[in-house]
């Protein structure tokens, strides 16, 4: 299957230096195995092309320190969310925010988080004394809203969502996040992951950024690692109060200037770049389709992802699924306890996608041993 568009390739845009080592890099994989990666939900098409012009533009300004590029950065990011720049934090932050979270809130300070999940926050928290209060999936593998309020006690010092979660690709209904944030945010910060947000079909409409401008006490995270294809340069932001913002900003959070030059101007090349998104995530949605119709002719079960990726249940031990999958130079997402039979797989290229359908169709025709 044809690829839906051509992504210009960074070694070939971006000078000789970065040429020999893309040479490099060949003749290392002349000597290896080819695999195809579809383990770390990362967006198959790459950066916008606008983001090579713009790093081959940078060579001359290495030796320099970020500047009034990271105060660009910060207000392209400000207009996006409709807040001001003052509620902007720059940076990869969740590990950094959780021990400054587990610090503040002192021994025994309560981290609540959905399991399996992304720990990372909660996490850090727990290196500094916090104590982690996991809460399961709910029978959809969403996040299980009811027994988060449950679990709530005074000692709860933030609730960490993940939306669409990871690794189930899942959302939780409008209204019902919407009003869940709205409720227990006037008892504990909560703090929402949208990492996955871009590949839903109401971006607007599901992000908890509309309740932060509500006035609830809310932290968003979001990164360009995913869809905007800078997963090499480790960059993100968070959207929050303007209190907790300037708070965090003094605890040492969100300084532009430690940023990477290269990671600043690529993050301000793809958000000036409005028509390549809708495309990547077009691309993606369609995939996601050709996967759900699937695993529904294979009876498989699945769970409804809203993300880059997919989760399904093949019935088989998972071991066994990755080994198959291994074998036919596919790398898939690692197991998920409790689910043991259960695979994450990424959507890839429409042809990375085909091969891993046949892989995929083979281990279902297998009898179970």
């Amino acid at each position: 299957m044809k690829v839906p568009f051509r992504i210009s390739n960074p070694f070939t845009d971006f000078g000789y230096s970065l040429a020999l080592l893309a040479l490099s890099f060949a003749s290392l994989a002349q000597s290896q195995p080819s695999e195809i990666t579809l383990s770390l939900n990362e967006n198959p098409y790459g950066p916008a092309p606008g983001v090579f012009s713009r790093l081959e533009a940078e060579k001359g300004r290495l030796s320099r320190y970020t500047g009034d590029e990271g105060k660009a950065l910060v207000e392209a990011i400000a207009r996006r969310e409709g807040v001001s720049p003052e509620q902007i934090i720059t940076g990869e932050i969740l590990e950094q925010l959780g021990i400054y979270l587990g610090l503040k809130g002192g021994a025994g300070g309560e981290f609540m988080y959905a399991v399996p999940g992304y720990p990372a926050l909660v996490n850090a928290a727990a290196r500094v004394g916090g104590k982690v209060v996991a809460v399961p999936l709910n029978a959809n593998k969403s996040n299980d809203l009811a027994a988060f309020r449950q679990e709530l006690t005074e000692r709860t010092q933030a609730v960490f969502l993940v939306n669409p979660h990871n690794p189930s690709g899942t959302v939780t209904e409008r209204k019902m996040f919407h009003d869940f944030i709205h409720e227990v945010s006037s008892r504990a910060l909560v703090i929402v992951d949208e990492a996955y947000l871009e590949f839903t079909d109401d971006f607007q409409g599901r992000t908890a950024v509309n309740n932060l401008r509500e006035g609830d006490n809310v932290l968003v995270f979001r990164t360009f690692a995913k869809a905007y294809g800078l997963t090499g340069l480790s960059i993100g932001y968070a959207v929050t109060t303007p209190s907790l913002a300037a708070y965090l900003k003094n605890q040492g959070l969100g300084n532009v200037h430690d940023l990477n030059r290269l990671s600043v101007v690529a993050a301000l090349a793809s958000l000036e770049d409005r028509s390549y998104l809708p495309r990547v995530t077009q691309a993606i949605q369609s995939e996601r389709q050709r996967w759900t119709k699937l695993l529904d002719e294979l009876k498989l079960p699945h769970t409804d992802s809203q993300a880059n990726f997919v989760y399904f249940d093949t019935g088989k031990p998972y071991a066994e699924v990755e080994d198959a999958f291994r074998k036919a130079g596919l790398r898939i997402g690692r197991a998920f306890a409790p689910y043991a039979t259960w695979v994450r797989i990424t959507i890839g290229l429409p042809e990375e996608n085909s091969k891993a359908q046949a892989v995929l169709k083979r281990i279902v025709a297998k009898p179970n041993r």
